[in-house]
This record gives C-alpha cells, structure tokens and sequence, in this order.
C-alpha cells in the first residue's frame, strides 16, 4: 500500500490524467508502425538529452539524435569505444563526459525500453545491471559501476565565499542501511505495483525512495527517471504502459528543473527517513501528473514533425541529411551544395521548405546566412 493519502484534489487530477491518457492510447492505435516508431525515436532521444542535461551535460537533442545514430548503426556494445575518435572529433573533446554519459543514459533506456516486462518482478541485481549499463561508457567509473555506495553521498552546497558548507539533502547511510532501505523498497514495489489503483502514485514513491536512499556513488538522479519510466511500462494499465513508450517525460522535467528539485526537497524537508511514512509523496505524484499531461502533447508535435518530414521532396532529404551529419555546425549554402552536388536554386527551394516546416533554424541574413538543424 502507498505511504501517502491521496487527497480528493489530487485524485481528480489522477482521473483527468486518466482521460487524457485513454484519448491518447485510443489514438496511437491508428498509427501506422513507421509513424509509431517514428513518435518514439523522438521521444527516446529528447529523454536522454533532458535526463543528461539536467545532470549539467552539454549535447543538444540534435547531437544525440546524431550520435544515436551511429550507436545504432554499430549495434554493438563497444559501439562507443569503436567510434569515439569519429564522435569526438565531430562533437569537440571538451564534451568527453556528456558523450559518455548520454552513451550510458541511451544504454540504460534502450534496456528498459525492450525488457521492462523481463524486469518485473524487479530484483536488486536488475538495478545494479541498469547502473552498470548507465556508467559503463564512463571511463573513471570502474571502482563503483554496479555497486552500491561504500561512503556518504549526502548532496552538500560549499558557499564559495565564507568557505562554509551546508547539507542540501541527507541520504541515506552507506552500508547496512542502504541495503536494507533498498531491499525493502525493491520487495515493496514488487508487491504493490500491480494492486494499487492509481499505479502513478507507486510509481512515484518507488522512485521518490530511492532517491532518497540515492544508493549508488553516482548516476542516482539519471537512474530514477530511467526507474520512473520503467515504472510506467510495467503498469498492468495498458493506457499507461502503452503510451509510455511515446512519452519524452524528462524533456518535461528538464523545462521544470527547478521546480523538480524544490518539489523532492519538499517532500522530506531535505532527509532520509527509514519511515517511508514521513515522507510527503503526494507533493512529488502532483509534479509528475503535471508533468505526464505536458509530455502527452509532445506526442503531437513528434507526429506533425514525422509528417512534414515525409512529406519532402528528394533533394530537400538530401539537404536536411547534411544537417543531421553536422548536427553542431551552422551551415552556409555554399557548403550545402559542395556536400549535396545539387544546383544552388534547387538548394534555395530546399531550404525554404525546411525552414517553413521548422526543421532547421536560420541565423544572420543575405550572404551571411547560416542555418542549422533543430529537434
């Protein structure tokens, strides 16, 4: 059972949720498999780039959307280290660490994408596995990778100018009773996912727990929006595990970012609790109905944008393909037609049409126009 009460005003917004989400699932299920596959591949690439970014990394949706590229067309898992100097090389090696981890964000959501239901129920070794996935790429991360935190990684501020330091979130105790709040929470999910009403709502409180246990030595804030998603895939409800797949939901949090944190601050003024009882969920399960209902939007704008790219003509492919191969560089026409070999009017048309269908972004004006891809 939830360690929280569902309020009646929170409760109504569960089943507006609830609605939407219907009108949602209804819909998807007169989509073509192209267009479905389509939807989720823009929403699988906005949720790493927010999940990273919020954690301070540096790729732009459309660098991942490259980058997602090349992993995929590897398909291998030493995908990265097989390609990192043409990664590197085209994205600058000042961005090492964001390439590694959205390397190990794309690795961890890839798993939960295609084995949610293997993960259900859910053991502990799972989440050590997902951890592994998520820090694998990162070069510095042997010593730690998979385990559980061996010393405190309570969130501290350090006041640059008076040298004091303050405890911004007090986690959970290395050791014994990080392991036994991390068993409890496993076998607690297990048995109540699938009888509570509102699955949102332990959804929720698994993940809120375990960022308060925050059991690993790194990677805890990118693992529990990864377990969020998990969560909502394994739901019974299939107008939740259905329409999940679609949703890019930390693109939402990302836009919220300080809200988010100020909302799981909220919900224990900043402290572990071996209680669950003492914490106040119901501030965190309002953030995230918000939350779902703006990323269910989304879903249309990832529709009309796979549209208007089928719509193009040949040569406007071929165009917006130099983009998408140079997704960091802003574009001048004159390179376009030396990459394409295509007639600079034919060029010109091209451009206006990506620009209308917002596919690209144009900078500067007349001879100095450059123009760049967008996501």
């Amino acid at each position: 059972m939830l360690s929280y009460k569902i309020e009646p005003n929170l409760l109504k917004m569960l089943q507006d949720l609830e609605g939407r989400l219907l009108g949602t699932y209804t819909k998807l299920q007169t989509l073509s498999y192209a267009e479905l596959e389509s939807i989720h591949r823009y929403a699988r690439i906005s949720m790493i780039g927010a999940s990273t970014r919020i954690e301070n990394a540096l790729l732009t949706d459309s660098e991942i959307d490259w980058l997602d590229t090349i992993l995929t067309n590897d398909g291998k898992t030493t995908a990265l280290d097989a390609n990192r100097t043409l990664i590197e090389n085209k994205l600058s090696k000042d961005r090492e660490r964001s390439i590694e981890e959205v390397a190990g964000c794309r690795g961890m959501l890839m798993s939960i994408y295609e084995n949610a239901s293997l993960l259900y129920p859910l053991r502990e070794s799972d989440l050590r596995g997902l951890h592994h996935l998520l820090m694998s790429p990162y070069q510095g991360a042997g010593p730690y990778i998979g385990r559980y935190k061996v010393q405190s990684n309570s969130v501290v501020e350090h006041n640059r100018f008076t040298g004091e330091t303050r405890t911004v979130f007090q986690t959970a105790d290395a050791g014994v009773i990080t392991a036994s709040a991390m068993a409890d929470l496993v076998s607690w999910y297990n048995a109540n996912l699938h009888t509570e009403r509102w699955p949102l709502a332990i959804s929720c409180e698994f993940v809120y727990r375990f960022l308060a246990i925050h059991p690993f030595a790194d990677g805890n804030g990118r693992m529990g929006r990864g377990l969020f998603l998990m969560s909502l895939l394994q739901s019974t409800q299939p107008i939740i595990s259905s329409v999940a797949r679609y949703l890019a939901i930390d693109r939402q949090i990302e836009r919220h970012k300080e809200e988010y944190y100020f909302v799981l601050n909220q919900c224990s003024n900043g402290k572990f609790s071996q209680d669950s009882n003492q914490y106040k969920i119901a501030y965190f399960l309002r953030f995230m109905v918000k939350i779902i209902s703006d990323a269910l939007t989304d879903i249309e704008i990832y529709q009309r944008k796979y549209n208007k790219e089928l719509s193009l003509s040949p040569p406007a492919v071929k165009v917006l393909e130099c983009f998408r191969d140079n997704p960091e560089t802003r574009l001048t026409t004159k390179l376009i037609i030396e990459m394409t070999n295509l007639p600079r009017r034919t060029v010109g048309n091209s451009l206006s049409t990506l620009l209308k269908a917002e596919l690209i972004q144009k900078y500067g004006q007349g001879a100095g126009s450059r123009y760049q891809i967008t996501f």
